[in-house]
């Protein structure tokens, strides 16, 4: 057999940990490590890079032409300076934030680097509650719990609307181009050409560690927008976290080519935080993980050599195609890139082997695949795998800052973690924050997770699914919903990209398939290019496709909890506003199901409807 490919080199932190059984049968996994000192707020690293290395360029985008706009670490902080002075002399506080309703941008990281400066709380909120919802229910919530003083928007067009609906006439609105309607907004270069004073230094020296830094708004599980509480500690801690585990960031500062939004835990925190604490320098991708917006993302890799690359699986799965076809941007991708990593969701096993034969055709060695586990409560930073104990569904071993417990709940184990870098809470819902921890001070994830080798502990956990999520046939058998849902998503693929699964108090578990348009449409010999979501998914080649993957995934079921019997591809994609998708991006299982009860309904008629994929018994 031919030897693997070497792996190219990387200095990763090695993972030491003590585990403990506790007499209620938890389990402490503790890091024997100390966590080194970090800053008290997070722009003393804008402060040093300003200093240590000013022409190094932060930030780049491209502009209107096509060309980069690029921002040193000494033009960030004059910049930070002067918005910082118009947000002190506006009176804005804890009790008057700032609001940031457009996507990543230049103009964006300027206002919350400003906002952070001086200790004015800031909420950058998911574009599609203004640019995709319709009744902007979402949007008004945020706004009712966030009651800010100033709201942005880079294009007052295109959020005109959203404002008109949801920010009340008193709450100065500054945007960077376009007219907001009938709305008098002020001009972002009128903050940025305010003149700097001394009460900014004064501002930013009374900074410190519990002051809080950011809101980030999640929908969780029940869709009603809860504000996690960001505070300069979970910041800065999480990034000297990051830096335990990616030693090599020390050697060379770290670029990134990014489009995770920064309204999101991973892109604003992780990467944008990432490339700040360490000096390196971040270009703002403008494309996005689907069919369409990869062009945009591979346009800049084509030009980009990152040094390390983050994704979501369906990103990954994207750019696969354009390396297939492309050697020279084979070439660039992969060029000095030390480590690759996904989070979000399962890595597919065909995407994760085709990255790395690509990786070894260009190069001639394996690129580290890494992810672990984190949250918006945890900043998000708080597990990784090893590169050599890696592979769908494993999360690893607590960071080096990060105590994690293990309870038993409903047969599974319920991941619990303590640290610097948790959230004191949810903005101002104090019945939400109680609710969120253990009598230890523990936060209570909601994740489950299992041992890859009990008899090993030291190679880490696996996912194990949502503890919510979990739910029980008429049987009494427990549906574990979370492992099942990666299984059918990795045997599905590339027709479906996702899965809701149904069956609570029913006598058999079924699913409703979220298809991959695109990849179906492909399978569509002769039919017009015009043809609805609906000819697409009732075409016998799509069927075909999808009954003969779900057959096989039910000889591979080892009981009743593990085989799908029913199917249905959903034509009508999910519904943000229905709270069917969480501002990650992510389904929210339990509202689709609620939302689409006749289409549950229709899985268990009997007999079952011709658009019911029906999967053979096994014996």
């Amino acid at each position: 057999m031919t030897a693997p490919a070497p792996l190219r080199p990387v200095r990763l932190g090695s993972p030491d940990v003590a585990f403990a059984t506790r007499p209620d049968g938890s389990i402490d996994i503790r890091p024997r490590g100390t966590l080194p000192p970090y800053p008290a707020r997070l722009t003393e690293r804008l402060e040093h890079w300003a200093a240590a290395a000013p022409d190094r360029i932060f930030l780049a985008r491209r502009d209107a032409g096509g060309g980069w706009r690029r921002v040193s670490y000494a033009e960030t902080l004059a910049a930070v300076r002067r918005i910082g002075q118009a947000l002190l002399d506006r009176g804005l506080s804890a009790d008057r934030p700032v609001a940031i309703l457009s996507g990543n941008g230049i103009e964006h990281a300027l206002l919350g680097l400003a906002a952070l400066h001086v200790g004015v709380p800031y909420a950058p909120i998911s574009p599609a509650y203004s640019l995709v919802s319709r009744d902007y229910a979402k949007l008004r919530a945020i706004m009712d719990v966030l009651r800010p003083g100033l709201v942005f928007a880079d294009d007052a067009g295109a959020f005109a609307a959203a404002i008109a609906a949801t920010v009340p006439g008193g709450t100065e609105v500054v945007t960077v181009e376009g007219e907001a309607g009938a709305r008098t907004a002020t001009g972002f270069a009128r903050l940025a050409g305010t003149a700097a004073t001394a009460a900014v230094e004064r501002a930013a020296a009374s900074v410190g560690p519990e002051t809080v830094a950011k809101i980030l708004f999640t929908s969780g599980s029940t869709g009603t927008p809860k504000g996690v509480i960001n505070t300069q500690r979970m910041l800065c801690s999480n990034q000297e976290m990051l830096r335990t585990s990616f030693v090599f960031m020390a050697d060379e500062p770290p670029v990134l080519v990014d489009w995770l939004p920064w309204n999101h835990t991973f892109g604003g925190n992780h990467n944008v935080g990432l490339v700040l604490y360490n000096g390196g320098t971040l270009h703002i991708d403008d494309g996005k993980p689907t069919p369409t917006g990869i062009a945009e993302t591979v346009r800049n890799l084509r030009e980009i050599s990152p040094t390390i690359y983050f994704n979501v699986p369906k990103g990954f799965e994207e750019l696969v195609t354009y390396l297939r076809a492309e050697p020279a941007l084979r070439a660039t991708f992969f060029a000095r890139v030390k480590l690759l990593f996904y989070a979000g969701a399962g890595l597919a096993q065909h995407v994760w082997d085709a990255l790395e034969e690509l990786a070894v055709a260009a190069t001639g060695e394996r690129i580290a695949m890494l992810t672990g586990l984190g949250a918006t409560e945890t900043a998000p930073f708080a597990l990784v795998c090893r590169p050599d104990v890696t592979g769908a569904g494993i999360v690893g071993l607590p960071v080096t800052g990060n105590d994690l417990r293990l309870v038993p709940v409903g047969g599974k184990l319920e991941a619990r973690l303590r640290g610097p870098n948790i959230t004191p809470g949810f903005w101002r819902q104090a019945a939400a924050t109680r609710a969120a921890f253990d009598e230890d001070g523990y936060y209570k994830l909601g994740d489950a997770l299992r041992f890859i080798d009990p008899a090993r502990p030291e190679l880490g956990l696996l996912f194990d699914g949502r503890i919510s999520e979990d739910f029980k046939l008429a049987t009494g058998t427990w549906v574990s919903v979370g492992p099942l849902r990666a299984r059918l998503i990795a045997g599905l693929a590339p027709y479906v990209r996702d899965v809701v699964i149904a069956g609570p108090d029913r006598d058999c578990v079924a699913a409703l398939l979220i298809p991959d348009l695109p990849a179906c449409r492909a399978l569509c010999d002769g039919l017009a290019a015009s043809a609805g979501a609906g000819e697409v998914l009732a075409h016998p080649a799509v069927r075909g496709a999808v009954q003969r993957a779900l057959n096989a995934l039910a000889a591979t079921a080892t009981g009743s909890s593990t085989r799908v019997r029913r199917a249905l591809l959903l034509s009508d994609p999910p519904s943000i506003d229905a709270g069917e998708i969480t501002d990650k991006g992510s389904i929210n299982q339990r509202a689709v199901l609620a939302h689409r009860a006749d289409l549950v309904a229709a899985l268990y008629a009997d007999p079952p409807g011709p658009h019911i994929i029906c999967v053979e018994e096994t014996p």
